[in-house]
């Protein structure tokens, strides 16, 4: 496995990373803790050392989940974790509405480094810009609990420029998550330009576009019924047979490459900047050891010039999010 740094910082970290969010949350049912250990410690055996994790995602048992799985080599990785969420520490009950107050982050905090089984966060991401805090005092926050030795780096998740600018000012900001993938390309527009002028880092999450580009999901696909894709309209069936072209043009790209589909979306955004590290997740070995060998998948400069000439022939259908979470998206 090969390693990159997350933009000018000093953080380190394979260039796949593994999102665990979906062993615990949004993908149906929460699966067995017992058969996802050894997903994750697969990961790291195979060279992974870059783990993400939320504490709404359950809420509070993914963390506790990547807490326990990566105990026995703390040491020699790095783990990814959020706040900001409006969750009730003592039900475990998500509210309504987004928490950045800096009290509330520093409480989060000391939270997550106990399921994490810790005593630091290597890097500590507002998960949602949260407009009635401003950034400064976020920045502020997590700037105090870099002084106090409970987190390394601090990160922001779906912010816009302005803010991303802002928080930087105050303290540097080491990686930007958001979605990014050839099913969602704005982040070209100005956000990639704008951690490339700041040197930071990006971290796509769903770079497997919520596991459309796999080539595994049409139009017959029935997700589970807590299956957050059903609410979201680009994976409506009328949209799924739209983008299916996407996939056709990963397929057929793949085939020439003796790769999947998969490997292709990801060697794609491996391709496009140095301090890029995508987040796959999985709840399966099989599909852990296809992304991990996307590494081995070379594009030449020909294959990513025909992706860009094909794909920009074709106009993904459907918004990203539903209504409601689209509110939450900084701009």
């Amino acid at each position: 496995m090969t390693k990159r740094k997350l933009g000018n910082s000093s953080l380190e970290v394979s260039s796949i990373g593994l999102g665990c969010m979906g062993m615990s949350f949004g993908y149906g049912p929460a699966k067995q803790k017992e058969k996802m250990i050894p997903v994750i410690r697969a990961a790291y055996e195979n060279g992974i050392t870059f783990f993400d994790t939320a504490e709404v995602y359950g809420p509070f048992i993914n963390e506790e989940l990547v807490g326990e799985a990566v105990s026995p080599f703390r040491d020699k990785v790095v783990i990814a974790t959020k706040f900001g969420f409006n969750i009730d520490f003592q039900s475990g009950q998500q509210l309504p509405g987004l928490n950045s107050k800096p009290e509330h982050i520093k409480q989060v905090a000391e939270a997550s480094l106990k399921r994490l089984k810790t005593d630091v966060i290597d890097l500590f991401y507002q998960h949602r810009v949260d407009p009635s805090v401003p950034i400064e005092d976020v920045a502020g926050a997590v700037k105090d609990l870099i002084h106090e030795g409970k987190v390394k780096h601090f990160g922001l998740s779906e912010a816009g420029t302005k803010t991303i600018r802002r928080a930087h000012a105050v303290q540097q900001v080491t990686a930007l998550q958001s979605e990014y993938s050839l099913f969602w390309r704005e982040p070209e527009l100005e956000i990639i330009p704008t951690l490339e002028e700041l040197g930071i880092g990006f971290v796509p999450f769903s770079p497997l576009g919520k596991g459309f580009l796999t080539g595994k999901i049409d139009e017959n696909t029935a997700f589970e019924k807590n299956d957050f894709r059903n609410t979201v309209p680009r994976f409506n069936i009328d949209n799924r047979k739209a983008n299916q072209a996407l996939v056709d043009l990963l397929t057929s790209i793949a085939n020439k490459k003796k790769a999947s589909p998969a490997q292709i979306a990801l060697t794609w955004i491996l391709a496009q900047k140095s301090w890029i590290v995508p987040i796959p997740g999985t709840t399966k070995l099989n599909r852990l050891e296809e992304n991990i060998g996307s590494i081995s998948v070379e594009l030449t400069s020909d294959d990513l010039n025909e992706i860009e000439a094909e794909a920009s022939k074709i106009k993904v259908q459907g918004e990203r999010y539903s209504e409601g979470a689209q509110k939450m998206i900084d701009r």
